[in-house]
């Protein structure tokens, strides 16, 4: 019997339900190019579920895996193909203002395979992050390398926490939303000093 899902993840539990392992594949591919979908919250759930026998968690890892790589390509051909000019006329439908847009693609510029990688872990640019990556100009191989890196690390990390938490997902859920906070300063302090340091050696160079 699957265990009860706490927060957002009870919102997924008819949907993994019914659908399985299709329901995993199929919303962490449409979030991956710029659908507003729970990608990372079926992944959880799905996890979960594995770890109480009800799904196989090496089934979910290798297909939440491939389907995050082939959702962020899409997003990728999106990007490219339709340049600038798409995002700033449809981005707003998916969050995606001209305002972010523009600052998200500066960081792709300075930093591209890092942003990348770090790109999965994170609400708004995980969903845009192969679309911008493709209108920035990066190079197709050097985003799949990243890309692939950062997903088997999201997927590795969400998925083995959930099936390790199991029936325990509760208490879980709890514990890392009392932390994520913490979490969100940390990485925003890590971005100012990222962009810190690089004002700083270019008024060094001037």
């Amino acid at each position: 019997m699957a265990p009860p899902l706490p927060g957002p993840l009870a919102h997924v539990a008819p949907l993994l339900g019914h659908y399985g392992y299709w329901a995993v594949g199929t919303v962490v591919f449409v979030e991956d190019f710029g659908v507003p979908a729970p990608g990372e919250t079926i992944l959880i759930a799905a996890g979960t579920y594995a770890g109480a026998g009800r799904l196989d968690i090496v089934a979910v890892a290798v297909i939440a895996f491939i389907a995050a790589i082939v959702g962020d390509n899409v997003g990728y051909l999106i990007g490219r193909s339709g340049g600038r000019a798409l995002v700033h006329r449809w981005g707003r439908y998916v969050l995606l203002t001209p305002e972010r847009f523009h600052k998200t693609e500066e960081l792709f510029t300075r930093h591209g395979g890092k942003i990348v990688t770090v790109a999965r872990f994170i609400e708004g640019l995980r969903q845009a992050n192969g679309i911008i990556a493709g209108t920035s100009g990066m190079r197709w191989r050097r985003f799949l390398a990243f890309n692939a890196l950062g997903a088997a690390l999201w997927v590795g990390l969400w998925a083995t926490l959930a099936y390790a938490a199991g029936t325990h997902i509760t208490t879980l859920y709890e514990e890392i939303s009392r932390y994520q906070l913490y979490v969100l300063i940390a990485l925003g302090a890590l971005a100012a000093a990222l962009v810190g340091r690089r004002l700083l050696r270019r008024r060094h160079e001037n």
